[in-house]
C-alpha cells in the first residue's frame, strides 16, 4: 500500500461513506468545488454532485442548525467548521440542541451527525485558527468526542463516527494533516471508544492524543536513551474515555504524565489525572504530572514553538517523577 496523508485518509472515509449510504451529506464553508481549506473534501462535489457535497453561507450556527434538521429528517450530515475557533458561533446549537435532543425526546429522536473541526496548532496560524477547544465538547454530556493521530485512525474513526446514531464532534489535528502512512480501507474492527497503546513500556505511562502524539512518541524514544521505559497511550476517543486501558497501564508503571496543547488550568489532562489518581492511588509512586500549553490565548506564530509542549518539557516532567531512590511525601519528596 502506498502511504497517504491524514487529509487523504479523511477524504477516502467521506468518499466511501457517501458511496455506501445515500443519506450521507457533506457541507460547510468552501467544502464544495474548492475542496475545503485543507482539501479534505477535494473532488467530492465533482463525483457526487452538489446535492451531496455543497457550500454553505458563512454562518456556523446556521450550518449546525441545518444539520440538526436534516438528521431529524433521516439524513446523516457531516459538517465542517473551517477552523476550531470558527465553531464558537455554533456552540449554542451544539450544547443546547445537538447534545440534548436524544435526552429531551426520551430516546425517541436520534441525531446521527458529525461535526468536523480542524483544531490545535503547529501550523504557524494566527489568532482564531489554532485553538484547542476539546474540553468545551468533552464537558458537554451527549456528545462523543474523537480525535485521530494517524491516517489509519482518521479513516477508521470517521467511518465509525458517520455510522454512529448519536452526534460526534470529530477533532482533526491540523499539524497531522500531512502525516503519511499506509492505510487499509478494510474496516479494522477497533472499538470506537478504545485507546491505543502506541509504545509499550514499564517505567512511565505517557498519555496524549491527536496533535501531541508525534511529540509524545519522540519523547519516549529520547527517554529510552536515558534508561526510562515509557509506555505511550493514544486516547483516540476523548469522550467517553477508555479508563480500562489507562488504568491497566498506570497500575503497571506506577507513574503517569498527561500531555496536551490546550491550557493547563481546567484542561483535559486535569480530568485524566483525577481519574488516574482515583483508580490507581495505591499503585502510584508519584503524583500524576501534566505538560500543557500555557494559560494564555494562543500566541503569534513566532512564539508557537515556545508555547507548545516539547520533547524537552515532557522529559523534564518524567525526570521530576520520584524514582527508586526517593520516597513520596505530602508536598514533595525526600531522599530514601
Amino acid at each position: 500500500m502506498e502511504p497517504i496523508t491524514m487529509a487523504q485518509a479523511l477524504n477516502a472515509a467521506l468518499r466511501d461513506a457517501l458511496t455506501d449510504d445515500e443519506t450521507v451529506l457533506v457541507f460547510g464553508e468552501d467544502v464544495g468545488p474548492l475542496g475545503g481549506v485543507f482539501r479534505v473534501t477535494d473532488g467530492l462535489t465533482r463525483d457526487f454532485g452538489e446535492d451531496r457535497c455543497f457550500d454553505t453561507p458563512l454562518a456556523e450556527s446556521g450550518i449546525v442548525g441545518h444539520a440538526v434538521g436534516l438528521a431529524m429528517g433521516g439524513f446523516r450530515p457531516v459538517v465542517e467548521m473551517q477552523f476550531d475557533a470558527f465553531a464558537y458561533p455554533a456552540f449554542e446549537q451544539i450544547t443546547s440542541h445537538v447534545a440534548k435532543l436524544r435526552n429531551r425526546t426520551r430516546g425517541r429522536v436520534e441525531l446521527p451527525m458529525v461535526i468536523r473541526i480542524p483544531y490545535a496548532g503547529g501550523i504557524g496560524g494566527v489568532e482564531h485558527h489554532c485553538d484547542s477547544s476539546e474540553v468545551y465538547y468533552t464537558h458537554t454530556p451527549g456528545l462523543t468526542v474523537v480525535t485521530p493521530s494517524t491516517p489509519q485512525d482518521a479513516y477508521d474513526l470517521l467511518r465509525d463516527a458517520i455510522e454512529s446514531p448519536d452526534p460526534v464532534v470529530f477533532l482533526e489535528p491540523k499539524c497531522r494533516y500531512w502525516a503519511k502512512q499506509p492505510v487499509s480501507f478494510e474496516r479494522s474492527g477497533t472499538a470506537f471508544d478504545r485507546a491505543a497503546v502506541r509504545r509499550n513500556g514499564d517505567d512511565v505511562t505517557l498519555i496524549a492524543y491527536g496533535p501531541m502524539m508525534a511529540t509524545a512518541l519522540e519523547a519516549a524514544e529520547a527517554a529510552a536513551e536515558e534508561g526510562r521505559s515509557v509506555e505511550v497511550i493514544d486516547l483516540r476517543t476523548l469522550s467517553p474515555v477508555d479508563d480500562e486501558t489507562i488504568v491497566e497501564s498506570v497500575r503497571k508503571t506506577g507513574r503517569a504524565v498527561v500531555v496536551h496543547e490546550a491550557s493547563g488550568f481546567c484542561g483535559y489532562g486535569a480530568e485524566i489525572a483525577a481519574r488516574v489518581t482515583e483508580r490507581c492511588f495505591h499503585h502510584l509512586h508519584a503524583p500524576v504530572l501534566r505538560v500543557t500549553g500555557f494559560d494564555v490565548p494562543y500566541p503569534p506564530p513566532k512564539l508557537e514553538t515556545h508555547h507548545l509542549p516539547s520533547v524537552d518539557r515532557i522529559l523534564d516532567a518524567i525526570d521530576r517523577l520520584q524514582w527508586d531512590d526517593e520516597v513520596v511525601v505530602a508536598g514533595g519528596a525526600l531522599d530514601g
